[in-house]
């Protein structure tokens, strides 16, 4: 559905600045939003969209041998068995766990199973999560295919991970439909309807989103490693989630309205590094800050 809006708004010549995910290559655009003459901004949230902001920004500063990038979005408040909360479609939600993922090793692309390589991570004021692979590079594989290493994982509380992979096992995130009483049924559907009264988030309900982004390389000639941190809570009667991604999408959504980014065509939020002082400034205006350290 993501693809098909976007393809409709470029169609109608007007220029997009887009946060929602879509399976279908977005360059595949890119021809028509430039005969369209529309500027149109693709993945533009928190992750994929800040952390390819900050990307981009270092990738002209720096020579880039390594990204790493660690991001979820939790429930304030761990209840049995999931700890998670759902804050945008279900099914959106369960396609994260089984579709493969991607990664840059060495400059070779490596494609693992969702869900794999599980690590315990320590966060500060959070404590010990679990990372696991995920598909989130999106973009990056291609528009900086120079960079020898790069790597997406998402973040849980510890255990999540276990259940997962036994509904996987067992066929629940299917989408080959299957007969029950009669009537053909697609698992994953059928599963999406039992788990999403249990990932609602109800009212008095709060999240967090936090995200850790590790590049290294070569600056002026000496090796440095950044660092950003993202801790962002509730707040303002606002899920963090909404704000970490909505407010990185309106940031750029100015630029595009004032003239300051005009580049023709599709462009993933890599391509925006330029304007990193000014997305970072206009998300801390509004309490979502990122936190680095150069070492």
């Amino acid at each position: 559905m993501g693809y098909k809006m976007m393809k409709d708004v470029i169609e109608a010549g007007k220029n997009i600045v887009d946060i929602s995910f879509y399976p279908e290559d977005p360059f595949g655009l890119d021809e028509l939003a430039k005969e369209k003459g529309v500027v149109a901004v693709m993945d533009c949230g928190v992750a994929p969209g800040m952390g390819n902001i900050i990307f981009g920004h270092h990738n002209s500063q720096m020579k880039i041998t390594d990204y790493e990038c660690l991001v979820g979005g939790l429930p304030e408040k761990r209840e049995w068995p999931y700890e998670y909360q759902a804050v945008f479609s279900p099914i959106d939600v369960i396609q994260e766990y089984i579709r493969p993922a991607r990664y840059v090793q060495n400059s070779s692309l490596i494609v693992k199973e969702a869900l794999s390589d599980t690590e315990l991570i320590e966060f500060d004021e959070i404590g010990t999560l679990e990372s696991w692979n995920s598909d989130g590079l999106r973009s990056l594989i291609k528009t900086m295919a120079h960079v020898p290493n790069m790597i997406e994982k998402t973040l849980r509380y510890p255990g999540c991970v276990e259940y997962l992979k036994v509904l996987r096992a067992s066929g629940f995130f299917s989408y080959e439909k299957v007969e029950v009483n009669g009537t053909m049924i697609r698992p994953v559907d059928m599963t999406a309807k039992l788990l999403f009264p249990k990932w609602e988030m109800k009212p008095g309900d709060k999240d967090f989103t936090v995200m850790r982004i590790i590049l290294r390389g070569t600056e002026n000639g000496k090796e440095v490693s950044y660092q950003y941190n993202l801790l962002d809570r509730y707040q303002d009667d606002t899920i963090s989630m909404a704000r970490t991604t909505g407010f990185t999408c309106t940031a750029v959504a100015n630029l595009v309205i004032n003239g300051a980014y005009t580049r023709i065509g599709i462009s993933p939020p890599e391509y925006l590094g330029g304007h990193f002082e000014f997305v970072k400034t206009y998300l801390e205006k509004r309490g979502v800050k990122y936190n680095v350290k150069k070492s």
